[in-house]
């Protein structure tokens, strides 16, 4: 579902999903089973996340900043995510999960910003893959 790979003093991620639905859901789940173990996370609350691009890169980077938001704006971990409609220009989802709770949950990583280098998002023969970079 996702890999990562080491890019200088950044985190690389390459995404892969059956469809954009799919692949826009495993980038956020990416995102969070990086920062946190999920396996403590429930999925309590939640969060409606509508997101605008100017093309499937821009609206990768604006739907991974809204992510990211949840941890570093608001403390919530998400756990798990359904994308409800995703074109090149709107995305709709409904995120669940928690308010971080230091003595719960462990963060192993933190992400502070995806960056657009190198952004890609493409369809494959498989499915869809997106490839971004994150500043930690």
């Amino acid at each position: 579902m996702y890999k990562t790979f080491d890019h200088t003093a950044d985190l690389g991620l390459i995404v892969a999903g059956k469809s954009r639905e799919d692949l826009y859901a495993n980038a956020a789940f990416a995102v969070f089973d990086i920062i946190t173990d999920l396996g403590l996370v429930e999925a309590r609350e939640t969060r409606r996340i509508l997101v605008e691009g100017d093309g499937p890169e821009d609206l990768l980077i604006n739907y991974l900043r809204e992510i990211l938001y949840l941890y570093n704006g608001e403390r919530w971990l998400l756990k798990e995510i359904r994308v409800n409609r995703v074109d090149d220009h709107v995305l709709e989802a409904e995120a669940r999960g928690e308010p971080l709770d230091g003595r719960k949950h462990e963060i192993r990583k933190e992400i502070k910003a995806v960056t657009y280098h190198q952004a890609q998002v493409r369809q494959t023969t498989g499915g869809w893959e997106a490839r971004v970079i994150f500043d930690v």
